[in-house]
């Protein structure tokens, strides 16, 4: 008998971001990986934490599927974390750090993970979580640690040992987004290397990078998909990227920084770009933009003429879609951004798409019906939510929520949500799980959560509430009892009060007809 031939490792042709890292480290070791506050890590530095890092997790206990939650800012080590994570085989799941304890312990439950790595100064909220879930073992400060707590450059000063990684095939899941449901309730959208690898496809030909002399800007949180969603090209091409501090939006900051960096690919949601364009002497600046991208929230025509004019020379580019696609879905290119404003665009290659009626039958170009996607960008479904996803999934197309039209030269408009959200700020904001804050309120029987157009964040959510028999609210008390329930971009920034709500004849509310009538609007956060 012949001998069987040698087979390669699997695990050597894994194309997923720990094996991009460690191919960078060989190839080009002293360029530049990341950028922070000045602080350059090269390639073969983030492949040396990294790997340093996921045998101290490993000594601790993660190992292939366990789920690390991440509450972070915008930095180098942030994204080294996800990296270690991932090379255990295990799941990074990113925590906004805008959320209330209590919408923080929900996800610290439902996640059923143990472990917690979190930036020093968001340490109290961490402790606040914790007294509402007992489920967190083990907490890593990147920073100081307190009492009962690890620091993270304790790990990174440990000895890596023997460490062997894992393989870690494509489809693995990665990284567990949460995004709110119409149920009021976060749910986990399950992303795997595979969906990274399509998404860092799509950046790349929607960026127009042809070689790696881009450098790259990033300002969007890494807790959304945006951020990591956006940069996993920087990952396959080995190109440069710079992560700007999270904090209050600066506008000349920003510019300084593109500026002093050489930024050549941005984004920004479109709000910030209202306020970038607005800087005095914004069009004199020396800067090598090439592309200028938005999305996450809705833009004014007046603003993307103010930004083509700002920017002349740039690329514009409008991206759409979801976190459960990874995100994006279609883009509106910016040869087209004139001609088309308000589009959304057309869909990308990596994405197929079809625009069905309620029937799952296609519709005519002009006609509304849902967008639908299915591809290799496309969710493995919701973490431990079985009935929702197969909800989504129903006639093997995903369910955007998104009611739009197709115009005769192929281009996407939206013209409504099928689910009842808002985007404010380019974050959702789920209307179920805000009327159902305000309606734990003992003074509130009845509450209709919607939006209304706003200059700054594109929409703010807005509540009409109804109140109990003999009962009255005192507007700033229930500013005060919402601030320990929601996140404050959650919540509504006029009340208004009514008899009773509008319904139709299936007996849901009619919000068309609140949004529409005329009633005294008190204003109660800004």
């Amino acid at each position: 008998m012949s001998k069987s031939p040698n087979v390669i490792p699997a695990s050597l042709r894994r194309n997923h971001w720990m094996n991009q890292v460690l191919g960078h480290a060989q190839v080009r070791p002293d360029a530049t990986a990341f950028k922070h506050r000045g602080v350059v890590t090269t390639w073969s530095e983030v492949a040396e934490h990294m790997d340093i890092l996921a045998a101290a997790l490993q000594r601790r206990g993660v190992s292939f599927g366990d789920r690390v939650l991440m509450l972070t800012l915008n930095h180098t080590q942030v994204v080294e974390t996800v990296f270690a994570i991932n090379r255990l085989g295990a799941i990074a799941v990113p925590i906004n750090i805008r959320l209330s304890p209590a919408e923080a312990a929900y996800i610290i439950d439902d996640a059923d993970a143990d472990v917690i790595i979190v930036d020093q100064p968001l340490a109290p909220l961490v402790a606040a979580a914790g007294q509402v879930t007992s489920r967190l073992t083990r907490t890593i400060v990147i920073g100081e640690a307190g009492e009962g707590q690890e620091s993270l450059s304790d790990l990174l000063a440990e000895p890596m040992g023997d460490f062997e990684a894992p393989d870690v095939p494509e489809d693995t899941t990665c990284l567990i987004m949460y995004t709110s449901g119409t149920t009021g309730r976060p749910k986990g959208a399950m992303l795997d290397h595979g969906n990274m690898a399509a998404q860092a496809m799509t950046v790349i030909r929607v960026n127009n990078i042809v070689d790696e002399s881009d450098v790259s800007f990033l300002t969007a949180p890494l807790f959304h998909i945006a951020g990591l969603g956006s940069i996993g090209a920087n990952f396959i091409l080995g190109i440069p990227t710079v992560l700007h501090p999270l904090g209050a939006f600066d506008p000349v900051e920003i510019l300084d920084a593109w500026e002093a960096e050489g930024a050549t690919i941005v984004f920004n949601v479109p709000q910030q770009w209202q306020a970038i364009c607005a800087v005095p002497g914004v069009k004199d600046r020396d800067l090598p933009l090439r592309v200028i991208s938005w999305g996450a929230a809705p833009a004014s025509d007046s603003l993307l003429r103010t930004m083509h004019e700002t920017f002349p020379s740039a690329l514009m580019v409008t991206v759409f879609g979801q976190t459960e696609m990874s995100p994006i879905t279609c883009v509106l290119r910016g040869e087209d951004a004139l001609a088309k404003l308000g589009s959304v665009g057309m869909p990308v290659p990596t994405v197929q798409c079809r625009i069905v009626d309620a029937d799952m039958r296609d519709v005519s170009t002009g006609e509304v019906g849902e967008i639908v996607y299915r591809g290799p960008s496309m969710m493995k479904g919701y973490w431990r939510k079985e009935e929702e996803t197969a909800s989504a999934f129903e006639g093997d197309w995903f369910h955007s929520g998104d009611l739009v039209r197709r115009d005769e030269d192929g281009f996407v408009w939206v013209v409504d949500r099928l689910k009842d959200m808002i985007i404010s700020g380019g974050e959702n904001v789920y209307c179920a799980e805000v009327e159902n804050a305000l309606m734990d309120h003992p003074a509130i029987l009845d509450a209709a959560v919607y939006g209304r157009p706003d200059p700054r964040w594109g929409e703010v959510p807005v509540a009409t509430l109804v109140t109990r028999p003999g009962e009255s609210v005192d507007l700033a008390g229930l500013r005060t009892w919402l601030e320990t329930r929601l996140a404050h971009y959650k919540q509504p920034k006029d009340i208004a009060f009514a008899e009773a709500l509008p319904r139709n004849a299936a007996g849901k509310v009619d919000k068309v007809a609140l949004r529409t009538s005329d009633k005294v609007a008190y204003p109660i956060a800004s």
